[in-house]
């Protein structure tokens, strides 16, 4: 457990030169935040026109309301909408707070409201932290959509798709009160069953820690790890924080994670993820409901963080998963988790400085780990900016684990100048090479912070030979290409097909892309667009059949699609075999669905071994 001393501003500063890092999905601060803080606790502590001045909730516009779905004719995020709290607020257990900390609570809630935001209002968000930015349009969140059945559906369900596809995504319970960044915002998964030829939705709030609390308080009381963690206001929240910690206003140990980013269905359960906390528990219903269980540890056996792209060894059922830790050298972990659920002994990597780290991959023999230029440095924070910043003087490089080792000694290092991929898509080996493919993003910390640059994110092939130490890379697909999947069967394994979102006009999609890797002409990419006006999702394959010998892209591809002209979604089924991605069916959705992160299916058969614990 770390410690924490008193609240001085020395000591705060002591503390914010050691931790940093991303949340919504996409970050690792909120995890440390939380162990300094119940140690003190236990004792008893893209420039551009869009930037404006950081405002009051009162003077940021609502989000655009959807007329077409009677759940949705309120706004969603201000807090007229929440239930009377009543005159005496509850705690986080739900029992009345005794004198200290009521008196606490009001003191901290005033301190917000005067200092904090006044702080924050000296100096202009940034449109990476700008609510009005972040949450226009379909980016604004929505209601929870109870399960309704028999959804219209246009064209015809294929009889052998059965199961429920979900994605996760970000959608903030309440208004933003200071600067919020897309990937801020409390999980949501958007579900849509299909069980003999008839379809049904849902959409559900991942019931985190976090979002209970700050249900029972009507306000939010954590810090957003992106869009308030930066400059000095940033200090501010964090001390904030901290304050309302020791009056145990907030149960720190608890974690603060938000689980809007990854999906993973292993050892019959349900896991949805981002990398500042552990993983939330899921249930699905029978009725095609979701449920949130608790947070999962594995059973007592992990008590870190996990990222949000855990990989599937198909040959083995395995797990393989990273934890890293912004705080504290060696500041990242490997570990794996068998397909009955028991953990391995994890594996500490030493890292130069801690490092953001999304996602990875795994080969036959390797663990595959990318370890780039955009970095936490918290002092960045007191210099008034962002802690997650671009390295131009770090040298990107992937490390190669073998997968069941004990330890970091026989990790081969291989550089990789100037590359950054968010996201790794598959790897194999060939011969004395490692072949990665992943999307190299530039500039590489321009999701987070304000560039001049367009931001280009390209398909490409990066190879490592272990003989020679070196690598080299290649530009495979000119378009932006990023989130998407490949058939997981193939997972670790050469293969031909993947499955894109054409990121166009970012952070938009406005198609699909069938990669073929080994088309005779060399790699080919034929595309599925949308009409003008109509943006999706991140595709997920579903294969058509369990046949081991059947053809890779014998299956489907399924997607959302948000029309921004009639305010209405819907889920696209696609014929993953064919160049154009043929439309196979469409269901109408009857809720507004919000851009969002990434998703899964889970079949009918493996439904039928889900844990009911």
């Amino acid at each position: 457990m770390l410690g924490l001393k008193s609240s001085s501003a020395a000591s705060l500063a002591s503390i914010t030169n050691q931790s940093t890092a991303l949340a919504g999905g996409h970050g690792n601060l909120s995890q440390q935040i939380s162990l300094k803080a119940a140690a003190a606790q236990h004792r008893g502590g893209r420039k551009n026109s869009m930037s404006v001045k950081c405002q009051s909730t009162s003077s940021l516009p609502s989000p655009p309301i959807d007329t077409h779905v009677a759940e949705e004719s309120q706004s969603r995020i201000q807090r007229s909408v929440l239930p009377s709290l009543g005159r005496v607020k509850q705690g986080k257990s739900g029992k009345r707070r005794n004198f200290f900390q009521q008196m606490a609570a009001s003191a901290l809630d005033h301190i917000e409201r005067t200092v904090v935001r006044h702080i924050e209002s000296q100096v202009p968000l940034p449109s990476t932290a700008d609510p009005r930015v972040q949450l226009e349009g379909n980016f604004s969140p929505v209601e929870e959509s109870p399960v309704q059945h028999e959804l219209e559906v246009v064209g015809k369900l294929p009889a052998n798709l059965q199961g429920v596809y979900m994605r996760n995504g970000a959608n903030p319970r309440f208004h933003p009160e200071g600067g919020h960044h897309f990937f801020d915002g409390d999980g949501m998964i958007h579900a849509v069953r299909f069980k003999d030829g008839i379809a049904s939705h849902c959409s559900r709030f991942t019931k985190t820690y976090r979002l209970q609390v700050e249900e029972e308080e009507g306000h939010p009381l954590f810090p957003k790890a992106i869009g308030e963690l930066h400059g000095h206001g940033g200090v501010a929240r964090l001390a904030l924080y901290f304050a309302r910690s020791l009056a145990g206003i907030v149960d720190s140990s608890q974690g603060m994670g938000v689980a809007n980013a990854g999906l993973i269905y292993h050892n019959g359960r349900l896991l949805a993820m981002s990398e500042d906390d552990q993983p939330y528990l899921v249930r699905i219903k029978e009725d095609g409901d979701l449920e949130t269980v608790r947070k999962f540890d594995f059973d007592g056996q992990h008590h870190k963080s996990m990222i949000a792209h855990p990989k599937i060894d198909p040959t083995t059922g395995e797990m393989f998963a990273l934890s890293y830790n912004p705080l504290m050298p060696p500041h990242l972990y490997c570990f794996r988790v068998g397909p009955d659920g028991k953990k391995a002994p994890e594996v500490a990597i030493t890292l130069p400085e801690a490092t953001m780290m999304h996602d990875f991959a795994i080969t036959k023999r390797f663990v595959v780990i990318p370890d780039q230029q955009v970095v936490f440095r918290m002092t960045e924070m007191l210099k008034g900016g962002s802690p997650v910043i671009y390295n131009p003087d770090k040298m990107a490089r992937y490390g190669l684990l073998p997968k069941y080792d004990n330890d970091e000694s026989r990790i081969q290092w291989i550089e990789v100048p100037d590359c950054f991929c968010f996201h790794l898509w598959n790897a194999w080996e060939e011969g004395d090479e490692v072949v990665v493919l992943g999307s190299c993003m530039t500039p590489a910390d321009s999701i987070f912070n304000e560039s001049e640059q367009p931001l280009r994110s390209l398909l490409s092939e990066i190879r490592l030979n272990t003989k020679t130490g070196k690598s080299t890379r290649r530009v495979l697909a000119e378009t932006n290409l990023e989130a998407g999947q490949l058939n997981r069967a193939y997972v670790g394994q050469q293969n031909r097909f993947l499955y894109l979102a054409i990121a166009e006009p970012w952070p938009k999609i406005s198609g699909i892309a069938r990669v073929d890797l080994q088309a005779e002409e060399g790699v080919q990419v034929t595309k599925h667009l949308y009409e003008e006006g109509c943006y999706g999702a991140e595709p997920v394959f579903v294969p058509r059949t369990s046949d081991p010998n059947a053809p890779e892209d014998d299956g489907y591809v399924l997607t959302f699609k948000h029309s921004e002209k009639t305010g209405r979604s819907e889920l696209l089924v696609l014929d993953a075999s064919t160049p154009s991605l043929e439309l196979l069916a469409t269901v109408k959705l009857p809720s507004r669905v919000p851009y969002g992160f990434h998703g899964t299916f889970v079949s009918e058969a493996d439904l039928a071994k889900q844990s009911m614990e």
